[in-house]
């Protein structure tokens, strides 16, 4: 089984497949771009299957106001539900409606102009669409369009009523229906339309069967954040709060916005904060003093060295946060080719002799079956060259780091230093920066390779056994060996020799790291943004347009993709160094293509305009549908602020003179569907929005408002006269931020 997350009509996310398996775990987490307008997010559990088309098991569907009536989210087992073919519609149609009354009768004259993203109804994935208007018992049919699902009709129905026949009530209904030869029609949507414009298509309405849990059950958690965005100026205020702490701090133990925020932020949603805050400040030019001082502030409050950044403060979730922002591209530098390695020789390792499976390790000695010491012993050494490998590939990393992260491992550095300053806690500053490096970043990467983007798929039992030694290995190394064999892992012992070995090497490392000029103004804030640095690449089949072709399936050819902020650019090999590109401000529209234009799956287009207004498709293949998500996602994202942005786009090619999807011969005619530009994957490379940021923030102050007014009353009380306290409890009682300047100024005054 795999899972399909879909939003009708596209399929943006798709689980790794499960084989052989009635219970999987996927395990997986998407977080996906939608546009306002989007009403239903089905779930389809589908059974993979190597010849043919996969099968359906069953689906759940959520609307938007079932997911919207959970605020904290929804969390729940879900059974499946046989998938009925008439309740699987999908799309729009353009049709008007009037009433024309004449002497001694009435006409219902329905003009029946086009549709799109009709549902895929024959087994060339396609349909033959007409419509019928029915009315009491009179209906009309418009003609039949043959393998299109973007059918022109502009055709015009009329029903003729008879004198007072209107005055008997009913509603007008438009049906749309896939026209089979032998058969049955099949059922593709219902509209109820009022005069004109695009209606949704609806199904019939059938109560939805779950089979009473015999199709299995779907375990589920799906939250909805909708946000509406104010324009910048009204964000303005909050902002200089958030600024003014960092640009001008004042003692440590003062308070300020950031100090309120943490108070009134709940554990569970202090990871988001923290991000929208990383993003603030990277927008802002001002992530490292920032950060600085978040940590002076956890450092000064520290007294334990033990318990530094042990806990779950803000300070910790801004350091994960920002190193994910910033950090990722130099993470996949270091970590993927040892990690494809891991995943390619896929070895049997295990150390644990109460784990130790005799059946599932193949044959090492050539005298027999191989023992369990001789399963340790090789387990022991392909852990030390994996291990070896990953401290080589970090300590000659220094030159790749992102200079923003190394400016804030030396400030923290010096936060460190300054608070615990004795001798016998010289190693407390390098504990603070490997506690960040190694164990919240690089390990967590090593134990899950595909939340950090390293692997498509989640690794098998053998692997995931293989990568979790290694991250406990790293744990210590980053811990610099203080507590090894303190721990009940005791038959980790084999690997302490090469982890001790590994520490000295790793303060080497760290003090090269924090050895960098300390003037923020000339540190790029988030690499992923400069020019230079590319988002992704990769092999994809293009295209061949021009040229004499026998079989359109043979002219797609593999060249390898960079995609950067600026361009999109490809060549031969990745060594190749004459590249043709596009510049990203001339894409247009980035989307799918339907199956049946090539006879192919998982093909795209990027739709560019030149300087003339002349547009221009490139079709590329993917090799599998994650991929694809993927670069559409990526190119979707680069390309957000264009201007040139195209409302619809043709999903199929222009061949034999005509449109493959919506059958017109014009190729300059206007796309049949609408574009997709907003749907795409949510991940670290995702664009800073300032101002969604900063309403984010304001959620969360808002919906802290009762816990706020406790706290800045504690304050007062501490701080400020009676008088002062009163004034500041009135300006709250205002129930508006835009007055918390106003508090400040009338306080501090």
């Amino acid at each position: 089984p795999h899972c399909l997350v879909q939003l009708i009509p596209a399929s943006p996310c798709r689980t790794a497949t499960v084989w052989k398996n009635l219970n999987p775990f996927w395990g997986e987490e998407y977080t996906l771009h939608l546009p306002m307008g989007f009403h239903t997010l089905s779930f389809y559990v589908m059974d993979e299957d190597t010849i043919g088309h996969d099968d359906v098991i069953g689906k759940i569907s959520l609307s938007k106001e079932a997911i919207a009536a959970h605020p904290k989210g929804l969390d729940s087992w879900q059974n499946l539900t046989r998938v009925d073919p008439d309740e699987e519609v999908q799309g729009e149609i353009h049709l008007g409606l009037e009433l024309q009354k004449e002497a001694q009768r009435t006409c219902i004259r329905c003009h029946v102009i086009q549709a799109r993203d009709l549902a895929p109804r024959d087994i060339s994935g396609t349909s033959d669409p007409f419509t019928r208007i029915l009315y009491n018992n009179h209906s009309a049919e418009t003609s039949i369009i043959k393998k299109t699902r973007f059918p022109h009709w502009g055709e015009t129905l009329e029903l003729w009523l008879d004198q007072g026949e209107e005055e008997v009530g009913g509603a007008v209904t438009l049906e749309v229906w896939d026209w089979d030869m032998v058969g049955k029609n099949d059922f593709l949507g219902k509209v109820s339309p009022l005069m004109q414009g695009w209606f949704r298509l609806l199904p019939l309405g059938n109560a939805e069967d779950d089979a009473g849990g015999k199709l299995g059950g779907l375990r589920l958690k799906v939250r909805l954040a909708e946000e509406r965005i104010l324009p910048s100026l009204f964000y303005q205020p909050l902002i200089d709060l958030l600024v003014e702490p960092v640009i001008s701090p004042a003692e440590v133990e003062d308070p300020s916005t950031l100090t309120l925020l943490e108070e009134v932020t709940m554990v569970e949603s202090r990871q988001d904060v923290a991000m929208t805050l990383v993003k603030i400040y990277l927008g802002q030019g001002l992530v490292v003093p920032f950060l600085d001082y978040l940590n002076t502030r956890e450092v000064n409050h520290t007294s334990d060295p033990n318990t530094l950044f042990r806990s779950n403060s803000l300070a910790s979730k801004a350091m994960e946060q920002f190193m994910k922002a910033v950090g990722m591209l130099y993470l996949h530098e270091v970590l993927k080719p040892i990690i494809n390695r891991i995943f390619e020789e896929k070895k049997y390792i295990e150390l644990d002799p109460c784990k130790i499976d005799m059946n599932r390790c193949r044959r090492i000695s050539f005298k027999g079956s191989a023992s369990e010491v001789e399963v340790r012993e090789s387990s022991v050494g392909l852990l030390q060259a994996y291990l070896s490998s990953i401290m080589e590939a970090i300590a000659g990393s220094v030159a790749q780091c992102p200079p923003v992260m190394r400016v804030v491992f030396k400030q923290l550095h010096k936060r460190v230093e300054e608070q615990f300053p004795d001798s016998h806690h010289e190693d407390v500053k390098y504990l603070a920066i490997s506690g960040f490096f190694f164990l919240r970043f690089f390990a967590p990467a090593i134990l899950t390779p595909k939340l950090f983007h390293l692997r498509d798929h989640h690794a098998d039992t053998r692997i995931s056994r293989t990568l979790l030694l290694l991250a406990k290995a790293l744990q210590s190394v980053g811990n610099l060996g203080l507590q090894l064999g303190h721990g009940k892992e005791q038959w980790m012992a084999p690997l302490h020799p090469i982890i001790l070995r590994s520490v000295a090497s790793v303060k080497d490392f760290l003090d090269k790291l924090i050895d960098v000029d300390h003037d923020i103004s000339e540190v790029p804030q988030r690499a992923v943004f400069l020019p230079s640095v590319t988002v992704k690449e990769g092999f994809l089949q293009k295209y061949k347009a021009e040229g004499p072709q026998l079989l359109k399936r043979f002219a797609f050819k593999k060249r390898y993709f960079w995609l950067s902020s600026e361009t999109l650019s490809y060549g031969k090999t990745p060594d190749w160094q004459l590249r043709s590109s596009i510049p990203v401000p001339c894409i247009c529209a980035v989307e799918r293509v339907d199956e049946n234009a090539f006879q192919l799956q998982n093909v795209m287009q990027v739709v560019t305009q030149d300087n003339e207004g002349q547009l221009r498709t490139m079709y590329l293949q993917c090799k599998n549908v994650n991929e694809l998500n993927q670069w559409l996602s990526a190119i979707r994202k680069a390309s957000i602020y264009n201007e040139r942005m195209l409302p619809s786009f043709h999903p199929g090619a222009s061949r034999s003179a005509k449109w493959t999807c919506c059958l017109q011969a014009d190729r300059a005619a206007p796309g049949c569907s609408r574009t997709h530009s907003a749907v795409t994957l949510g991940d670290w490379s995702d664009p800073l929005d300032p101002d969604a940021e900063a309403q984010i923030i304001y959620k969360q102050l808002l919906q802290g408002r009762e816990k706020l007014r406790s706290v800045c009353v504690c304050v007062c009380v501490c701080f400020y006269a009676n008088a002062v306290l009163h004034l500041f409890i009135f300006h709250l009682s205002l129930h508006s931020l835009s007055t918390l300047e106003e508090c400040r100024v009338s306080i501090f005054k």
